[in-house]
């Protein structure tokens, strides 16, 4: 008799009952039990016990402020730091490791967070994030503990507070704030992947330093600014029995409906597994491990599929992001404002082929905005969100027809004759994932015929489709682990 292994590969429901044979197999072999017919005993007893319990445990499903995410849809980061200023494209590896040499060209004189938020409404978003801190280590706000921040600059005598203003942008249109922090690398300060450099106890007394600096700079931003929607810690939060700041029970403590993202234990969240502002597919919300970078999958060479399509077996909920630079194309990646790049802004066919591989793959959308120099985000940038928003009203803000239900297989008949190009199904994620796989027939003549099939569904699947002439539709849920509980079967 062998112990059991690769429990990862089965549905999480006989994850227990594998754990519990592995413990009777070690108990045995430690105690030279001869008896094979109470191991047997014991071992069917372990199967029973399981199986009922697996029957009994629901599969996961989003917390409130999950839900949260995946209602929000879209959201804007800004990303503004010293670097905008300086008239040079940005070079990650260069600004991680050289400091701005004269921080006093901040200097942002018709600055308006207005206009960015209404910018980013327009394309649909529900919230918006800015970096407070970023590679520089310059702060965005008001620091009584960092003083290389606003109140260092001669801008507004040293009295403006970016994030505030940011916060009561948000707040004026409706938006969700969330915040970007900025710890993990320090040009200042010489800090990189939370190591400060040199030996002994020089070494040690700056790392507890840091180490402290960060949590009470992390306390300031929690405490002043009012309820976050999220807080994203730029390249994650370090483990916190490592050498880092350990800021999880800050943010848990001072903002416990706020989405934390992330450390290698928790994660409300994951990253997609790109910056193309797309997901794959099938894309499921449960995961495996309860964060997207645990240490036990980050080394592992399907890393990188898992995240971007999950795992219907996992056992927690940890729904994917998709991030993506607007400025992204001919050749160019920039998170940040750079000079000519104006013709680098997406067109308005690949932003919506972006939303449809990744709002209507389950996933939520986090688009990067670049005000500039002048503290505007670029009429360019302004027109093309605006663009992109009725768009996505007109392809997907009116169907045809709708219907819901609990069951396998629903009808949807239109008021006449239509020409569908398009449909949406949502699930009751607040009762987990259960479909498994689905398809969509349309009749045509007298007779049933297949225009979509898929696999995966969760908060939302949008896709279009060839476009078919007809005034009935039928959709069957293929296979479940459950009753299917659907929200909305629509056609467009």
């Amino acid at each position: 008799m062998k112990k059991l292994s690769n429990a990862s590969a089965l549905p999480y429901y006989l994850h227990d009952f594998v754990s519990a044979f592995n413990e009777i197999f070690v108990f045995l072999h430690q105690t030279n039990a001869k008896n094979m017919k109470k191991t047997i005993f014991l071992f069917v007893m372990a199967m029973v016990c399981c199986i009922v319990k697996g029957e009994a445990q629901t599969q996961p499903s989003p917390t409130a402020k999950q839900l949260r995410w995946h209602n929000a849809e879209m959201g804007a980061v800004f990303h503004y730091d010293l670097h905008v200023f300086d008239g040079k494209r940005y070079v990650q590896s260069e600004n991680r490791i050289h400091p701005i040499e004269d921080y006093t060209i901040f200097n942002p004189t018709q600055l308006d967070t207005d206009q960015w938020i209404k910018a980013a409404k327009t394309a649909g978003c529900k919230f918006a994030i800015l970096t407070a801190t970023h590679e520089t280590g310059f702060g965005l706000w008001q620091s009584d503990v960092n003083p290389y921040c606003l109140k260092a600059v001669k801008w507004r005598d040293g009295k403006g507070d970016i994030v505030r203003d940011f916060v009561n942008s948000c707040h004026k249109y409706g938006l969700m704030p969330g915040i970007y922090v900025g710890i993990r690398w320090n040009s200042l300060l010489g800090i990189h992947n939370f190591r400060t450099e040199g030996e002994g106890e020089f070494a040690k007394n700056r790392q507890d330093w840091y180490r402290h600096y960060c949590e009470r700079m992390v306390k300031e931003l929690c405490t002043r600014y009012g309820d976050w929607f999220l807080i994203w810690f730029d390249g994650g939060a370090d483990d916190p029995h490592g050498i880092g700041p350990n800021v999880e029970p800050i943010v848990s403590k001072y903002q416990p409906n706020c989405l934390f993202y992330h450390n290698v234990n928790k994660a409300d969240f994951r990253w997609g597994g790109s910056e193309t502002g797309t997901v794959g597919y099938p894309c499921w919300s449960s995961f495996p491990t309860p964060c997207s970078h645990h240490k036990g999958i980050e080394t592992s060479p399907s890393w990188l599929e898992l995240l971007k399509h999950g795992d219907k077996d996992g056992l927690y909920w940890l729904p994917a992001m998709a991030d993506f630079p607007f400025r992204g194309i001919n050749g160019r990646h920039e998170w940040f404002w750079e000079p000519d790049d104006n013709n680098n802004i997406l067109p308005l066919d690949s932003l919506m082929s972006i939303y449809e591989k990744s709002v209507g793959r389950n996933a939520t959308l986090i688009m990067g905005l670049t005000p500039d120099p002048s503290g505007l985000l670029p009429e360019d940038d302004v027109k093309r969100l605006s663009e992109w928003g009725n768009a996505i009203v007109q392809t997907w803000g009116c169907p045809i027809a709708k219907t819901a239900g609990n069951k396998n297989k629903l009808y949807l008949r239109l008021p006449s004759v239509n020409s569908v190009k398009g449909y949406r199904l949502k699930e009751d994620i607040t009762k987990g994932e259960r479909i498994r796989s689905y398809k969509i027939e349309a009749k045509v003549g007298n007779r049933w015929q297949v225009i979509a099939e898929g696999l995966s569904v969760g908060h939302q699947r949008l896709e279009t489709i060839a476009p078919v002439s007809t005034q009935e539709l039928r959709l069957t849920v293929t296979q479940s682990v459950d009753t299917p509980s659907i929200l909305e079967f629509s056609v467009y």
